[in-house]
This record gives C-alpha cells, sequence and structure tokens, in this order.
C-alpha cells in the first residue's frame, strides 16, 4: 500500500512539473511599443572648401557668408 502512495505522489508531482513547464514554453504576446518621437528635418548646407553636406548646425560660418564643416576648411579658403 505504501508503494501505491508514493506512486500517486510521484504521478502527481510530475504531472503538476510538467504543466508549469508547458505554461512557461507558451508564446507570449510581444510587449507594447512605444513610438519614438521623429525629430524635426535638419538644413543642411555645402562646405565651400570640399562640398561635403553636413546640418547647418554643424557648419562653420566665415564672415564673408561661407559655410565650412571645420575649421581647417575655413582657414583653408581664407589663406
Amino acid at each position: 500500500m505504501k508503494f501505491v502512495l508514493v506512486l500517486a505522489v510521484i504521478c502527481i508531482a510530475i504531472w503538476i512539473w510538467r504543466r508549469n513547464r508547458r505554461d512557461d514554453d507558451a508564446p507570449r504576446p510581444p510587449p507594447a511599443r512605444k513610438q519614438a518621437a521623429v525629430a524635426a528635418p535638419q538644413a543642411m548646407v555645402r562646405c565651400a572648401h570640399c562640398g561635403l553636406h553636413l546640418p547647418a548646425a554643424d557648419a562653420l560660418a566665415a564672415p564673408d557668408g561661407a559655410v565650412y564643416c571645420s575649421a581647417a576648411h575655413r582657414q583653408a579658403a581664407q589663406a
């Protein structure tokens, strides 16, 4: 009788373990993703020395109104 009781407990434990394991393997819906705010487009300018297009915020302006991509190009154009 003890063997039947031990066997029943083992069978119930295996059944519970498999049921819980099956629930863990079930595919879950992907988490809701928030849409990232898209920044407004920036004005692009062209370097007067090399022709590189870059955002106006990153450009360096010369006194004559020309726009350059770096200080080295601004100095080279002024020399």
